[in-house]
């Protein structure tokens, strides 16, 4: 079925190329109980995995999820073309079903300065203090300093030691330099469980803010153990010039009201897809402005600093527990610099722009930018949904 929104794309172009034997998880919202219900999209169907897993956390929990899902398979919703094309915010019936993102009670983690270009991004936010203005002038310098091409560089190591030693002498020495290059990787907390916004939403920038951008990421499924079990898309939205400001203000920039985005699915990892396939897999992004600017980029994992599991293992362990597990954004090659209105300006997002995050493994989340105070408020937290299922003797 064709979406009925003209800025959302067809489901066919939505999937993995390889759907048809992709094991994919959501959550849809449904209306007959009034909450979300875990889903399988099998053979064009919306599968539900209620009663036996009343949450998508119990069920990656299992020893073996994918096995686990084509067990449960439960009522049949509806078509996945039409729940699907129920899904933009700007066309829904709320008499129907729609998709959500596509976890629930895990926290949403990002990893940041994860790539050479994004570090080299972070040090110009940083000495530019949050001035669109001053960043083309230090890109020039920095660069010239440190050069582009840091990929073959490993995080920790005594290479980078004595590169970290050199900037320190030269005066660029920064904070976004110590964890692009250092031993511990910068991992931060950018959504609470529930909160996620899923394709077909609107995704929110603060409306004070002037200078900001759509990170295109992939996001691994983790479980309370630790280990990884699929993977989804994620737009870790970011507030350049409030980060810029000061790295203190790093909540501030990451977490605001409808400022993550992810889905559209879950891809479980199995004989078809594995971590390896995140690891070379690349991720483009599109904007497309209603003021006929258009912006395409392509994020390649390929070059990123460290390992995929290499991160998972710097987010939980001894060190710190995920109970219900957690969604890990992974970073991104993507630092937007091409000027949108006057030179020497960058890039910043407009009101009604379209972002569309995708990769042939994962499908493609596709959300409008407004602000974060006019989104719809966050209202179905922990507590709405723990009444839910109870209501629902999923308790």
């Amino acid at each position: 079925m064709t979406s009925p929104s003209p800025w959302f794309p067809a489901l066919s172009d939505a999937l993995p190329t390889d759907a048809d034997r992709a094991v994919l998880i959501g959550r849809v919202w449904d209306p007959a109980v009034s909450g979300p219900t875990p889903v399988l999209i099998h053979k064009g169907r919306v599968r539900a995995l209620t009663p036996v897993f009343a949450t998508v956390r119990d069920l990656l929990e299992e020893p073996d999820p994918v096995a686990a899902a084509r067990a449960a398979i439960g009522d049949d919703l509806g078509s996945a073309a039409d729940i699907y094309a129920n899904t933009p915010f700007d066309v829904r019936d709320d008499s129907r079903s729609w998709l959500l993102a596509p976890h629930d009670l895990q926290a949403v983690k990002a990893a940041g300065v994860t790539f050479a270009v994004s570090m080299i991004e972070r040090v110009i936010e940083e000495q530019a203090r949050g001035d669109a203005t001053a960043a083309a002038a230090l890109r020039e310098t920095i660069t010239a300093h440190i050069g582009g091409d840091l990929r073959g560089l490993v995080p920790g190591s005594d290479q980078a030691m004595k590169l970290k030693d050199m900037l320190i002498g030269e005066g660029l020495w920064s904070q976004y330099l110590e964890v692009g290059i250092g031993p511990d990787a910068e991992i931060f907390t950018k959504a609470l469980p529930l909160s996620s916004r899923g394709t077909g939403e609107q995704i929110g920038v603060l409306a004070s803010s002037t200078w900001n951008n759509p990170e295109p990421e992939v996001a691994l499924v983790v479980t309370s153990s630790g280990t990884v079990v699929g993977a989804t898309l994620g737009n870790d939205v970011n507030l350049r010039d409030v980060e810029g400001r000061s790295a203190l203000l790093l909540p501030k920039a990451k977490d605001n009201n409808a400022a993550c985005a992810t889905g559209p699915f879950i891809r479980l990892f199995d004989d078809a897809f594995t971590i390896d396939d995140v690891r070379g897999m690349a991720v483009t992004v599109e904007v497309r402005g209603t003021d006929g600017f258009t912006m395409r980029a392509e994020s390649d994992m390929r070059q990123i600093s460290r390992d995929p599991l290499d991160l998972v293992g710097q987010l939980i362990g001894p060190h710190h527990q995920y109970p219900d597990g957690a969604i890990l954004m992974l970073g991104t090659l993507f630092a937007p610099i091409e000027d949108r209105d006057a030179e020497g300006m960058g890039f910043t997002h407009k009101l009604d722009d379209v972002v569309t995050i995708a990769s042939r493994e994962l499908g493609a989340l596709v959300n409008v930018v407004q602000h974060s105070e006019t989104c719809d408020e966050w209202t179905f937290g922990m507590g709405a949904l723990m009444r839910n299922l109870a209501s629902r003797d999923l308790l």
